[in-house]
C-alpha cells in the first residue's frame, strides 16, 4: 500500500499530512508533518507554532530550512544530530505518540492489514530529509503489528 495524502483511505490517512492530534513532550501537534518540520527550527516558540500545522502549510512552512548543510536538528532550544541515536528514539516516541494519542491514526493502521507499506513520493537519502522512507514506514509497520496484537 503506498502511502500519499492524495490516495483514499487508509493510505492518506497515514500520511504526514493527515490531521492527528497528539501532544509531544508537552507540546500539542496537529499532524505529524507539523512535527518534522518543526524540527528544522532552533527557535522554541516557533517550533510551538510549527506543531500546530498540517498538510502543505506544515511542509512549506520548513521548506526553506537549510538544516540539511550541518545536518543539525533542534527540539526546544537542544541540537540534535541528524544522524544520532538520540533522534531515532526521538521519532520512535513521536510516532508512537501519535499512534497512542489519535484513534482516527489507529483506525487507519490497523485499517492497512497486512499490506505492505510504501512511500513512493518519499526520499530514501537522511542527509536529504528529516525522515526517510524506510524511517517512515518501518515505524508504521512496527507499531501495526503491536496494535494487532493489542486488538486480538
Amino acid at each position: 500500500m503506498d502511502i500519499g495524502s492524495g490516495k483514499g483511505w487508509p493510505s492518506a490517512a497515514l500520511s504526514n499530512f493527515s490531521p492527528h492530534t497528539f501532544l509531544f513532550r508537552g507540546i500539542l501537534c496537529a499532524s505529524m508533518e507539523g512535527l518534522l518540520q518543526s524540527f528544522k527550527f532552533k527557535s522554541p516558540e516557533m517550533q510551538v507554532h510549527v506543531c500546530t500545522l498540517v498538510g502543505r502549510a506544515a511542509k512549506f512552512k520548513g521548506k526553506k530550512k537549510k538544516w540539511f548543510r550541518t545536518q543539525t536538528l533542534w527540539w526546544q532550544e537542544k541540537e540534535i544530530d541528524r544522524h544520532g541515536d538520540e533522534y531515532q528514539q526521538m521519532l520512535d516516541e513521536a510516532f508512537e505518540a501519535m499512534f497512542d494519542q489519535s484513534g482516527s491514526a489507529q483506525r487507519a493502521l490497523l485499517g492497512s492489514g497486512e499490506a505492505v507499506l510504501t512511500h513512493s513520493m518519499g526520499k530514501n537519502k537522511e542527509t536529504d530529509t528529516v525522515l526517510t522512507t524506510r524511517e517512515f514506514c518501518s515505524r508504521l509497520m512496527r507499531i501495526r503489528e503491536k496494535l494487532q496484537r493489542q486488538t486480538r
